[in-house]
């Protein structure tokens, strides 16, 4: 047998943990490539993601090379030729080093008699994949069927194609600096551009920790629009703030860099020893609590609560494409009712006066719009206090016409997209 590198036969594991058994594909990159250099753990995860990102595309290839259909048995095999046909039509690897890395993968194994079937099935792709591949409209060809028409009907065709356009693409570092930072320098040192509101963008690559300031604490890591929920608190100096659904603590970060008194509340302790973690590189303090949001409550009512609300996280598959391939409809539902529940629990944390900001980073009205329109209408003591264009670096297309904000995969786009984020601040009224 000839040396197979050991980043294909580590690429296979982590692709099978994420779509067999529904493991986050970061989670699995970084524990099952522990042993590789940085360079081929960099591979792994991103010929893992593409796979994702392209598998209607992948499938179609293989499914049309094939001479007749593979039997579900054989799930492995077309494993390898769905990490195979990424590397051919995607990642423009050599056609010899797919061809021979998949056929050795398949010989080691239990499907070593089907390793000509590989072979020939590969090279088919590598002379006619292409044309297949480009035959079919990407965007809603790797979209699940239930997003693509949840988001036709929600937000047009249209908007359902650009949101699946942007998926197609890997999305860049984005940075979160110290206040105490200066941009221009930072932005300098990280090869990185600075978008309107202030976060530092890095399209290059590179092992994150190995960036400087990281390990001094100047910065963290937090997409984009991830950033702007919290600063729809206002100046929070000096204020008590509750960051509830806390981990991984980007949104607690922000609010004690700007001089918060911060809780951070979770219900995973092993979510909440990251966020201390984090919080200890930049010489951060914030009070940590192990807790149901919606059970516990604070000792005295506080400035503003900041509610992350758990979601399906559509709106983050341009960072995370396994999601896509992980939730279905019934997540979605089975979460309306939690949301629902931890709004409520905010509002009872905060002052009269004081503000709640809800957020989730979801592209279904279900977890967003109709969240808060429905705390509105079923008299949760609280008014909306409409988010301003100055706030957010003058992006008043992320706007709703009832002052909440929404951003979408593809705004910004000349710069790289962003995640999509919805964010309401409401203000609790007096008794």
């Amino acid at each position: 047998m000839t040396d197979l590198p050991k980043n294909r036969s580590v690429a296979l594991a982590v692709f099978q943990a994420v779509l067999r058994d529904s493991r986050p594909l970061d989670e699995q990159a970084d524990a099952l490539s522990q042993a590789l250099e940085s360079r081929d753990r960099a591979f792994v995860r991103m010929l893992v993601a593409t796979t994702l990102r392209r598998l209607g595309q992948i499938d179609l290839v293989i499914n049309q090379c094939l001479d007749k259909p593979m039997p579900s048995k054989l799930a492995t095999v077309r494993d390898v030729l769905r990490l195979g046909a990424a590397q051919l039509l995607f990642l423009e690897t050599p056609v010899h080093a797919v061809v021979d890395t998949s056929v050795e993968l398949v010989k080691r194994g239990r499907f070593a008699p089907y390793a000509g079937l590989t072979n020939a099935v590969l090279r088919r792709i590598s002379r006619d994949g292409s044309r297949i591949s480009d035959s079919v409209d990407a965007p809603r060809f790797n979209t699940p069927k239930w997003l693509w028409q949840n988001w036709s009907k929600t937000w047009g065709e249209e908007t359902a194609r650009q949101i699946g356009l942007a998926h197609l693409s890997e999305a860049p570092l984005d940075i979160t600096l110290r206040p105490d930072q200066d941009q221009a320098v930072w932005a300098e040192r990280l090869e990185a551009t600075v978008l309107p509101f202030g976060t530092l963008r890095r399209t290059m690559g590179g092992n994150v920790a190995d960036l400087p300031g990281f390990n001094e604490g100047q910065w963290w890591i937090q997409d984009a629009a991830a950033s702007l929920p919290a600063r729809l608190l206002g100046d929070v100096r000096d204020k008590t703030i509750i960051d509830l659904c806390a981990a991984p603590g980007g949104k607690t970060m922000q609010l004690a860099s700007a001089g918060a008194t911060v809780t951070a509340v979770d219900r995973s302790a092993r979510r909440l020893r990251r966020v201390a973690s984090n919080l200890e590189r930049l010489g951060l303090s914030a009070t940590l609590v192990d807790a149901d949001a919606t059970q516990w409550k604070p000792e005295t009512l506080v400035d503003g609560v900041l509610l992350d609300a758990p979601c399906s996280a559509t709106g983050t598959i341009r960072r995370h494409p396994d999601v896509a391939r992980h939730k279905r409809p019934d997540d979605v539902q089975n979460l309306v009712a939690t949301q629902t529940e931890l709004l409520r629990a905010a509002v009872d944390m905060v002052r009269p006066g004081g503000l709640v900001v809800y957020c989730t980073c979801s592209l279904q009205k279900a977890e967003g719009e109709e969240r808060v329109a429905h705390a509105l209408s079923a008299g949760l003591p609280v008014e909306g206090v409409p988010v301003t264009a100055q706030e957010i670096g003058g992006l008043s297309a992320l706007i709703t016409p009832e002052g909440w904000l929404r951003t979408m995969p593809f705004h910004n786009s000349e710069n790289g997209g962003m995640d999509g984020f919805f964010a309401a601040r409401l203000r609790k009224l007096e008794a």
